[in-house]
């Protein structure tokens, strides 16, 4: 078909956004001067196209899924999704617009939206999917929770009461998947099936349908072919029906009218023609060969014909056709062909002159089936002597991206018209010569060329637009696909490896620094990237810190901070740095230990997420594939690392750094009142009376010691410390994680004075002793760690972390085979029974009136404050495990 040619006219732009083929099927359908189009949205549109005007809009409540006009009843029906089918009556439309132009001539359109009535809805069926209309029958498809349903029923009209008091029969097709989604709103079908009627010859014609809405006359030979003998001696319509799962199956419908309201017997009224084993997405028929009175010129022009070939149309581009046929042996038979034309197909239509359109995201095509190997030849019975043409060559028209189709009469010039719904929402004419040789014009006009050079450099940017849009599309996906790849290769290179050496890793170190005219600890987390693999898009560096229950609040509970920071082209060798504030507060308070914990979390969302969502909703069409959901989780999580930050790492040293207590400081709200008291209380020129004052000057230190076995740390040291005398081993181990320890490390020292964050002291004293009365065997040589500091609190958190490291210790010799010496455990818990039933607890207290020291003793401890409270001793004291008090006036020793 070289000689096809077309020439484009845009009539109107319908601006509103077009759904996919999924939610909502554009349709378009003319009856002489009126066109009825859906756009796939809840909008139905009138357009005069001989006056160029938009005559009405209709608004439906849900989707509009199908159109079909009976003009001779002067009645358009409307398939609402979810809804039912609406009868809309012609005549009042004429009288409603010619009243609108009474009153307002001057007025311009767009014409206000008209919402339909929902009286108007003339068979309320939330599962309908499909319906074909005759001149007094209503045919209808349901989808059913396992199976089609279809019914036959007495065709309403426009104002009367809902059916289904008119139903006259129904039959059940095969099987089906439902939608998915919510029962109250189902989910829409991906397809739509596909429903018309055929008619006999003999039978009444369909007048009072338009071309292209679904109804058409077949010939007698191959009417009979398809649907026997019982549907051409009854004279009957069949309908024809195209499923999603490719099923193309009929059903007669003067059989379905005798099975009444009860169900009819699937396997007597339903027949199975072809399955194509994809969507059928269109069902048509046209002439393949020529009537005698054609091929002589003597068919007139309003004369109809009846066709000889009924095609049907997937959505990947297999077509069947079927035609009526001889056999050697002189037989009629039935000749089926399958094609394979391009696809995606978007929509199709047919004319009558055996040429098929059918429009994919990239093209308009036509292919012509009356060509065939051997000339038409009139002697042969029924001039059926040519079979189906091998192959079908689709001639393209140079049009993309149509939604709907509808073929309109014949032209007077002898050209093929037709209307197009395209993908940007514009109304189109096309004029097409397909029996043309493509003569060359001989002189073109100014205004025709300069026509033709618009229309020229419109089709150039849709193309351009397209081919942009596209690739784009594919970029994107091509890059999460990447993403994945990268993502999927550190995920096993980090599992692969839970200890040790890890292909990327971060590590945490602790420093103090000056921030805001404070000294603040700072904690700085080095990702580093050993691996071969990038880490980009998606990826994210998750940092939690979490703090431990203050002392002074025995009901509370720690706090948790978490800070993700994008992780942006860390590559191979690369690494990053980030550091967090991690204390004192405002009030100088610092609970420790701080645990801080880092993961790296890749986010499927984000990466995926876009590449799946289309940048523009216009150009959804153009991709036409299956949907893909979003992915149900939100990432994927790797544990990196995990440090606990305690007193020993955060303890100051002289020369090291400066005092905290030079920076401003805010008084804790618990002492305000005391020492706002006191200071009002204070002679002039006398000492200072304060909390803390009083505290350093009555109260002795807090002192706690433990005693680990000089074996197990000789055993544990010797690798690390070696060459150097045990007690500062022992001091170098405990401070190996202070970034301040230079001054132990330079120089051989046992004991050592810090400096706490809240500016008290804090002393470690590490000396040798001999525990006797604990073995059998005699003394044993150990090491005896004491911590002393004024504060109780920092007292309790610098052995908290002492005791933390000496349980790792003993856990990790455990697991090389070292056994603990020969004790005697009944002595051990004889011992620590008696200290539970009645510790020995010194107590000071000083009273505000005299300033007076006594001390208590023999089981008691303090429940309250003397100072602020003036309370007595109740209860026994669990020390060490009993909290500082908030005003720090008792000390335990």
């Amino acid at each position: 078909m070289a000689g096809a040619s077309s020439r484009v006219h845009y009539l109107s732009d319908f601006c509103c956004p077009l759904g996919g083929r999924a939610a909502g099927k554009p349709f378009l359908l003319r009856h002489e001067a009126e066109v009825f189009l859906s756009t796939g949205r809840e909008f139905v549109y009138v357009y005069d196209q001989e006056g160029g005007l938009l005559t009405a809009v209709y608004q439906f409540p849900d989707q509009v899924w199908h159109l079909q006009l009976l003009a001779i009843r002067r009645a358009l029906y409307v398939l609402c999704a979810r809804t039912g089918i609406y009868c809309l009556s012609l005549d009042s439309l004429d009288r409603s617009g010619s009243q609108a132009c009474e009153d307002k001539e001057e007025a311009a359109p767009p014409y206000p939206v008209i919402h339909v009535d929902p009286d108007a809805c003339v068979l309320p069926d939330a599962a309908l999917c499909a319906f074909t209309v005759l001149d007094d029958m209503l045919v209808t498809l349901a989808q059913g929770p396992t199976q089609w349903k279809m019914q036959l029923f007495e065709r309403p009209c426009a104002g009367e009461e809902p059916l289904p008091r008119g139903q006259v029969g129904e039959v059940e097709l095969s099987t089906c998947t439902p939608p998915g989604g919510v029962p109250e709103k189902p989910a829409a079908p991906r397809f739509l099936p596909v429903l018309c009627c055929v008619f006999p010859p003999d039978s009444r014609a369909p007048h009072g349908h338009p071309q292209g809405c679904g109804c058409f006359t077949l010939e007698e030979a191959l009417f009979g072919l398809l649907f026997g003998v019982d549907a051409t001696l009854l004279q009957s319509p069949v309908i024809l029906c195209g499923l999603p799962d490719g099923q193309l199956c009929c059903v007669v419908l003067k059989a379905l009218v005798t099975s009444g309201l009860a169900p009819g017997d699937p396997k007597v009224l339903v027949k199975i023609l072809h399955h194509l084993e994809e969507p059928v997405i269109f069902i048509g028929a046209l002439r393949a060969e020529p009537h005698e009175e054609e091929a002589a010129g003597e068919l007139l022009p309003g004369q109809h014909e009846h066709s000889d070939c009924l095609v049907a149309l997937g959505h990947q581009g297999r077509t069947l056709a079927i035609k009526a046929s001889w056999s050697e042996s002189g037989n009629l038979v039935p000749e089926l062909r399958e094609y394979c034309l391009p696809g995606p197909v978007l929509c199709a239509a047919c004319d009558r002159d055996g040429h098929m359109y059918h429009s994919t995201p990239s093209d308009l095509c036509v292919v012509d089936l009356t060509r065939r190997e051997s000339p038409w030849n009139p002697e042969k019975p029924d001039g059926a002597i040519g079979g189906l043409p091998s192959v079908l060559c689709p001639a393209s028209l140079n049009i993309c991206s149509a939604l709907a189709l509808c073929v309109t009469a014949r032209a007077p010039t002898g050209s093929t018209e037709l209307l197009a719904l395209s993908s940007k929402g514009r109304l189109i004419t096309c004029s097409l010569d397909l029996n043309s040789e493509a003569p060359v014009p001989a002189k073109m006009a100014m205004a025709n060329a300069g026509q033709k050079i618009k229309e020229l450099l419109l089709d150039i940017g849709d193309v351009s637009e397209r081919v942009s849009f596209l690739k784009k599309a594919v970029d994107q996906r091509n890059k999460a696909i990447t993403s994945l790849n990268e993502a999927m290769n550190v995920s096993c290179a980090l599992l692969s490896h839970p200890e040790g050496d890890r292909p990327i890793a971060c590590t945490i170190t602790t420093s103090w620094s000056r921030l805001e005219l404070r000294d603040m600890l700072m904690a700085t987390c080095t990702l580093e990237n050993s691996s071969s693999f990038s880490l980009d898009q998606g990826w994210t560096l998750c940092i939690q810190v979490l703090t431990s229950s203050s002392a002074l609040d025995l009901d509370g509970t720690g706090s948790a901070f978490t800070y993700t920071i994008p992780v942006d082209r860390l590559g191979p060798g690369s690494r990053r740095e980030v550091t967090l504030p991690l204390g004192p507060s405002e009030s100088g308070v610092l609970d420790l230990p701080v645990t801080m914990s880092c993961w790296l979390f890749y986010s499927l969302r984000e990466v995926v997420g876009a590449a799946l969502a289309p940048s523009d909703p216009l150009e959804a069409p153009y991709l036409e594939q299956l949907p893909l959901s979003l992915p149900k989780q939100e990432g994927v999580c790797l544990p990196l690392c995990k440090r606990t930050v305690d007193m020993l790492q955060c303890l100051r040293f002289a020369g090291a750094a400066t005092h905290p207590a030079q920076a401003p400081r805010m008084p804790g709200p618990a002492c305000e009142p005391v020492e706002t008291f006191l200071k009002t209380c204070q002679a002039p020129g006398s000492e200072p009376t304060g909390a803390a004052s009083l505290r350093a000057k009555y109260l002795p230190p807090s002192t706690a010691s433990i005693r680990v076995s000089a074996g197990l740390l000789r055993a544990a040291l010797e690798d690390s410390h070696s060459g150097f005398h045990l007690c500062s081993a022992t001091l170098r181990w405990l401070l190996a994680e202070n970034a301040a320890v230079d001054v132990v490390r330079a120089q051989t020292l046992s004991s050592i004075q810090g400096i706490a964050p809240d500016g008290t002291d804090v002393n470690l004293t590490v000396h040798e002793v001999a525990v006797t009365d604990l073995s059998p065997a005699g003394p044993i040589q150990a090491v005896e760690i004491q911590v002393e500091s004024s504060s109780l609190a920092n007292m309790c958190r610098a052995h908290h972390a002492i005791i933390r490291r000496i349980q790792t210790m003993v856990t990790e010799q455990a697991a090389l085979g070292s056994s603990p010496p020969d004790l005697r455990m009944q002595y051990l818990q004889q011992i620590h029974a008696n200290h539970q039933v009645s510790p020995s607890v010194w107590v000071w207290v000083v009273s505000p009136d005299g300033m007076e020291g006594r001390q208590h003793s023999e089981g008691t401890s303090h429940r309250g404050c003397t100072l602020c409270m003036g309370s007595e001793y109740i209860g026994p004291c669990p020390f060490p495990l009993c909290p500082p008090y908030r005003c720090g006036c008792v000390l335990h020793t």
